[in-house]
């Protein structure tokens, strides 16, 4: 069953036909998620995770992180790709850990959260990336190992300059064992056309504001489009809106990643 859906996840992965992967923070909008035609795979998102228990982002227990993609994989009958964001210091028990919950691929970042060194050296996260890859393997499952690099998220860098160290990482982690490449918050269609074509592996943008469409990003040579937190942060909205219609009151303006982390005290 396992390999059969880690299978059918690879599948997916076609450049220049780019799949949606909606990201879940529940058992509940798992199912609500999977239920929508169009949908033939869930991930998770860690942000959406920790936000739900009360934390920022960053701040919830692994072992929460990896009870709950328990709970979703076991929700829906589709493939489910794991945010294990870095990997939680023993990659390869994370890796085994995230098989036995049932998703069949990972995000591993190579941010770091802290402003005065916001990315991992290239050389670190090549290694949690073949840790990753050979922990798979030894278990026989063709997991999807999904590399993300955190340039843009974080600010680092200046456009080409920033470019250029993208594909170096990039080329570092497929080199390493990554089947894929994530770059959050790319927005120009340039860039997005050059790290698709660049990176030596199937390319995944998140879905934000200003974004091209799919049909778009399928053009510019995208194979994956994930949801990211933004998933979480619409339900949370439409709460707020529903309960302000009630109270003939103004609903609040879309929250952004930002504004959520600020509401947890981050």
């Amino acid at each position: 069953m396992l390999a059969e859906r880690a299978a059918r996840f690879r599948a997916l992965h076609v450049p220049g036909r780019p799949f949606l992967l909606p990201c879940a923070w529940d058992a509940a909008s798992a199912r609500a998620l999977a239920a929508l035609p169009g949908v033939e795979a869930v991930g998770t998102t860690s942000a959406g995770l920790a936000w739900a228990s009360g934390l920022a982002d960053g701040a919830a227990d692994p072992e929460a992180i990896l009870a709950a993609t328990a709970r979703i994989a076991g929700a829906v009958d589709l493939p489910v790709s794991a945010d294990v964001e870095d990997g939680y210091g023993d990659v390869e028990a994370t890796i085994r850990a995230v098989l036995e919950a049932g998703a069949v691929g990972v995000n591993l970042e190579d941010g770091t959260g802290d402003p005065a060194a916001p990315l991992r050296s290239l050389e670190r996260h090549a290694a949690i990336v073949r840790a990753a890859r050979e922990a798979a393997d030894e278990a026989g499952v063709p997991l999807w190992v999904n590399a993300r690099t955190d340039l843009w998220w974080a600010g680092v860098g200046e456009g080409g300059t920033r470019l250029d160290e993208a594909l170096e990482r990039a080329r570092a982690y497929v080199e390493a064992g990554a089947d894929g490449i994530f770059v959050p918050a790319v927005r120009d269609p340039a860039t997005i056309e050059a790290m698709a074509e660049g990176a030596g592996a199937p390319l995944n943008v998140l879905a934000m504001p200003g974004m091209p469409g799919l049909e778009e990003l399928g053009r510019l040579g995208v194979a994956r489009v994930s949801t990211g937190s933004g998933t979480y942060r619409a339900a949370l909205d439409a709460g707020a809106a529903a309960v302000a219609a009630l109270l003939d009151v103004e609903a609040p303006r879309p929250r952004t990643y930002a504004d959520v982390q600020r509401l947890l005290g981050a």
